[in-house]
């Protein structure tokens, strides 16, 4: 029987080329890409993974088009008001990591609906990082940390790798299991002080492509490495 990884991470990558490849515009790849989240995250918890992150905007996604960058908001809303409503039926809690700015109104009110919805939730934690970047999480950590400081909440000799954690955007274990669909071998600025151990997965499949049965096979992969953590066999 294959051992779940606590938290896993996928880096949802290749909606555009998907939709490219077909002849259709990027925006039809992105209303894929969405679907098949709702089903990959329904899935890989009720599997057994506690916690799953996964990498919707990053900060440098801004840098697109006008056009795609708004299409994209709008999809963020549509899908929180409505594709979320099978995730909270499944009792999942979703979470969000990220800068709210330059976010709009529109997109960070859909955000605390959903959130706020789930809260109660206990079967397992899907963690939406939009607007979001490993290196940016590090910084706002460190201004959290010096803020605490100046207010005697904590006391920088108190300060280790374990109490980081919490200052990060959000307060999750480290990951386990990295997967990044579309073929690409970078981790492109993602969850980086939360990767130290992972295992990574690289796969061709482009992320609308991307389903149960791929997921399997990334576990698969995770069931077969050997993770000793610096230590000698």
């Amino acid at each position: 029987m294959n051992n779940m990884p606590n938290h896993v991470a996928i880096i949802m990558d290749g909606n555009g080329r998907w939709a490219t490849k077909r002849g259709l515009k990027r925006s039809e790849g992105h209303k894929e890409g969405i679907k098949i989240l709702e089903k990959i995250a329904i899935y890989a918890i009720n599997k057994g993974v506690k916690y799953l992150s996964v990498y919707a905007f990053s900060t440098d996604n801004f840098k697109r088009t006008q056009e795609e960058v708004d299409y994209l908001m709008e999809l963020f809303i549509t899908m929180f008001k409505t594709k979320f409503n099978k995730i909270n039926k499944e009792n999942i809690k979703v979470v969000f990591s990220g800068r709210k700015t330059p976010l709009r109104e529109d997109v960070l009110k859909a955000m605390d609906n959903i959130t706020k919805k789930t809260k109660n939730n206990t079967k397992g934690v899907l963690n939406i990082c939009l607007n979001y970047g490993g290196q940016e999480e590090i910084v706002d950590a460190c201004k959290k940390i010096i803020e605490d400081e100046k207010d005697g909440k904590v006391n920088i000799e108190e300060i280790n790798k374990k109490l980081l954690y919490k200052y990060m955007y959000q307060d999750l274990p480290p990951i386990d299991l990295l997967i990044r669909t579309s073929g690409e071998y970078r981790v492109s600025n993602y969850m980086l002080y939360q990767m130290s151990y992972s295992e990574f997965y690289f796969t061709d499949v482009l992320f609308p492509d991307f389903n149960e049965k791929e997921f399997d096979k990334a576990i698969d992969s995770f069931n077969n490495r050997d993770r000793r953590f610096g230590k000698v066999k």
